[in-house]
């Protein structure tokens, strides 16, 4: 079996299911951007009830039909009234820990890609743990907002396929 490395575009350019234009559009809404500041301010699921009180001037159930849309989207999830994974992030254990600047805390990540994208999403630098994909030695590294740095040399990142009822492809460093 050959082994087959594809750059960052490359892989964004396979979008097999033709959705990347309209998830793009979605990210830049400021119901998930909202999301998303929930998970970055703590590590722990958002209360669907907490993001609707955040738009005090929307009535309440459009709120819940656009965060509903979203998680239909694979945007979030919604789970027990609460958004428990808003790519990148989620509120359960997962193999890729993000360490946020200021002293904010880790915050696990949903899969490798999503891990290199938090330094540019939030604009600020960030350490990266995993484990290898190869052997499970422990893996660090930095990234800021421009990449991943001196330390990223010779790490890479396994794309699975994708099968049923399982979200994501990137699963190993």
């Amino acid at each position: 079996m050959a082994l087959d490395i594809k750059t960052a575009a490359e892989l964004i350019s396979l979008d097999p299911e033709g959705r990347g234009p309209a998830r793009r559009a979605a990210r830049e809404s400021v119901l998930l951007r909202r999301v998303l500041r929930a998970f970055v301010e703590a590590a722990e699921p958002v209360r669907v009830d907490a993001i609707v009180s955040a738009f005090p001037a929307q009535a309440p159930e459009s709120v819940h039909a656009a965060l509903a849309r979203l998680d239909e989207e694979d945007l979030v999830r919604i789970v027990a009234g609460r958004v428990d994974l808003a790519y990148p992030f989620s509120a359960s254990s997962t193999p890729f820990v993000a360490e946020l600047a200021a002293g904010r805390g880790d915050r696990y990540i949903c899969c490798a890609i999503d891990a290199l994208g938090v330094a540019p999403m939030l604009g600020q630098p960030v350490r990266i743990r995993s484990r290898c994909h190869h052997c499970a030695a422990p893996i660090a590294l930095s990234v800021d907002p421009s990449g991943p740095g001196a330390g990223a040399q010779g790490v890479m990142v396994w794309v699975g396929r994708r099968v049923e009822e399982e979200r994501r492809a990137c699963d190993s460093l």
